[in-house]
């Protein structure tokens, strides 16, 4: 575990809200873990030879605490999300093990599997509200350290996990509308993500995906395409991973066919 956790603490730290649910879920591996990052970064002080010689090796424990942080956030948020409609579904959980399983292998599965069982276990042991309340401040904590784009991918996933039953709960609608608020997004985000996918058999749903009134006009399409492709171009994940940014390259691809129905049902 030690591998994979070592380098996600790029902003969990002591404390903090997601520092304390590490804490619960991971245990002192944690808090020697945050002790050797802040080591690594003193030791820089020691002269501008040693920085530049070590700058290669801290841009990539740089890009691996953004990536994990992210991947652990996702877990957190997750964690909340599915238990939103009281019941913890196998196909949802069976979602964040593949994830787990392309994102750092199989030995990850059964890790981020405690992990997730663990945070069930504390969300249990706090009662719905204050764990609720540490989601929320969770959520602030991300929401100040993740760039704009990095949180829409965080969504993303969290309403793919949503979906996976086949049958999203309105509670777990709720719950998405309710983190995406925290992360400050827009509910109107959410419903788009929540279509993705519909969009090739659906005018309707389409429309949704594009954040956009079936009354708007061909001009306010047409921006309102551009400006959600530029908002989810790959590119702008591309530093939490090659697993990540694919992800956001299918989601991206869904939005172009939504795009196309809607073109194609306009004669544009």
């Amino acid at each position: 575990m030690v591998k994979w956790i070592a380098g996600f603490l790029g902003f969990i730290i002591t404390g903090s809200p997601l520092g304390a649910l590490a804490g619960y879920a991971l245990g002192s591996i944690v808090d020697n873990a945050i002790g050797e990052n802040q080591g690594a970064d003193n030791s820089y002080a020691y002269g501008r030879a040693y920085r530049q010689q070590n700058r290669q090796q801290q841009d990539y424990y740089q890009r691996q605490g953004q990536r994990n942080s992210f991947l652990f956030s996702l877990l957190v948020l997750a964690s909340y999300v599915i238990r939103a409609d009281g019941k913890v579904m196998h196909s949802e959980m069976e979602y964040v093990r593949q994830m787990l399983r392309q994102n750092f292998g199989e030995a990850a599965v059964v890790q981020g599997n405690e992990i997730m069982l663990k945070l069930f276990e504390r969300q249990k042991q706090m009662g719905a509200a204050a764990y609720r309340q540490l989601v929320g401040d969770s959520c602030a904590q991300i929401a100040d350290n993740m760039t704009r784009e990095q949180r829409l991918q965080l969504l993303a996933f969290l309403v793919e996990i949503a979906k996976a039953d086949g049958n999203t709960h309105a509670d777990e609608i709720t719950a998405l509308k309710w983190v995406a608020s925290g992360l400050r997004l827009s509910e109107a985000e959410v419903e788009s993500m929540l279509n993705l996918g519909r969009g090739t058999s659906s005018v309707e749903a389409a429309y949704k995906v594009l954040e956009v009134s079936p009354d708007a006009s061909d001009d306010e399409v047409r921006k309102a395409y551009r400006r959600l492709a530029l908002k989810h171009h790959p590119d702008r994940v591309a530093t939490l991973g090659e697993d990540v940014r694919k992800a956001a390259e299918k989601k991206l691809q869904e939005i172009n066919a939504a795009k196309d129905i809607i073109y194609k049902a306009r004669g544009m």
